[in-house]
């Protein structure tokens, strides 16, 4: 052990500490960190002999903390916090990583274009992870700010680490085949549905709020959810994947066009898709307030909370944008 305890503390020391702290697991936190493995622990080993403290118990099958790595969490978080504010005072901050889960849907994209007309001196960067439930864990890990999604629809255990602000009641629709014969409909009701087996992302782990939301939405309609479908990335293994199923797709009113398809909103009654801007309890940047302002601006400005007469939304949804309110 050292005889005085260090004058300084290399803030990357203090990242790695925190890294770990947070994931328990040495390999997911070097992933987190973009670094390899032995040079996290190397890091961690450093930190420990600088402070004259052993911060982790180490097994073959786990990772904990000590009362000293316990005890070093909170003043951790408040000195790396200290010193992103201090460079974003002078223009330094990094930028603000907003999760828009694909390129073609509206809501989040109208959200973050505001956020930059508001706040033009900070970066705002999207992301795309597909769903809010794998947007979620890449929030509480730190690698990504914010997204967009069905917050109640989330595992409790995520939700715990997050909070959210509700943005928008978006009305769903369903992309039928152009030669299916409910595309001749302008507008489809639930009922004519009965029968149909509608893709909803089923066994996409990174989409299973969706999911759950479409088993309420057509519980009790004689309405089926396709099963899972190979996983697709990219819009036109989508397009391509869609088209060999042939299935109708559950999605919003402002889904992006596809070929060979029609998109017709749903009624009677018209099912809601909420969406919240969701992120990490404790999030600090300079560039955050600018996306919660956008957001409140826009829902505001079109009536995005506004439900319809006879709107259909999940009890839970509706007890979660309560509970925030």
């Amino acid at each position: 052990m050292p005889a005085a305890h260090p004058a300084h503390l290399d803030p990357r020391l203090l990242r790695a500490f925190l890294a770990v702290a947070e994931e328990l697991h040495f390999t997911r936190a070097a992933a987190r960190l973009y670094i390899a493995q032995q040079a996290l622990s190397r890091d961690v080993r450093r930190l420990e002999r600088e402070l004259g403290a052993e911060l982790f118990v180490r097994t073959t099958r786990q990772v904990t903390l000590t009362g000293d790595g316990e005890r070093l969490v909170p003043y951790a978080r408040r000195a790396l916090q200290a010193q992103d504010d201090l460079l974003a005072a002078f223009g330094q901050a990094r930028p603000l990583l907003v999760d828009l889960n694909s390129p073609g849907l509206v809501t989040g994209r109208r959200v973050l274009h505001r956020a930059r007309e508001i706040a033009p001196e900070h970066e705002l960067m999207a992301r795309y992870e597909s769903g809010l439930t794998g947007a979620a864990g890449e929030i509480v890990a730190g690698r990504l700010d914010a997204s967009f999604g069905r917050f109640a629809g989330l595992d409790p255990a995520l939700r715990a680490g997050l909070d959210h602000q509700p943005v928008r009641y978006e009305p769903m629709a369903i992309l039928l085949p152009e030669d299916h014969p409910l595309a001749e409909l302008p507008e489809v009701p639930l009922a004519a549905l009965a029968g149909e087996t509608v893709y909803a992302g089923a066994g996409n782990p990174r989409t299973p709020e969706w999911t759950d939301l479409a088993h309420r939405l057509f519980d009790g309609r004689g309405i089926g959810v396709a099963p899972p479908a190979p996983l697709a990335v990219g819009d036109e293994e989508f397009q391509r994947i869609m088209a060999k199923m042939r299935n109708p797709v559950l999605a919003v009113i402002d889904f992006p066009a596809m070929p060979g398809t029609v998109l017709r909103p749903l009624t009677d009654p018209v099912p809601l898709s909420p969406v919240s801007l969701v992120w990490r309890k404790g999030l600090a940047h300079p560039a955050f307030d600018a996306l919660r302002r956008a957001a409140a601006q826009l829902t505001a400005e079109e009536g995005w909370l506004a439900r319809p007469a006879g709107g259909w939304i999940p009890a839970m949804d509706l007890a979660a944008g309560s509970a925030h309110n």
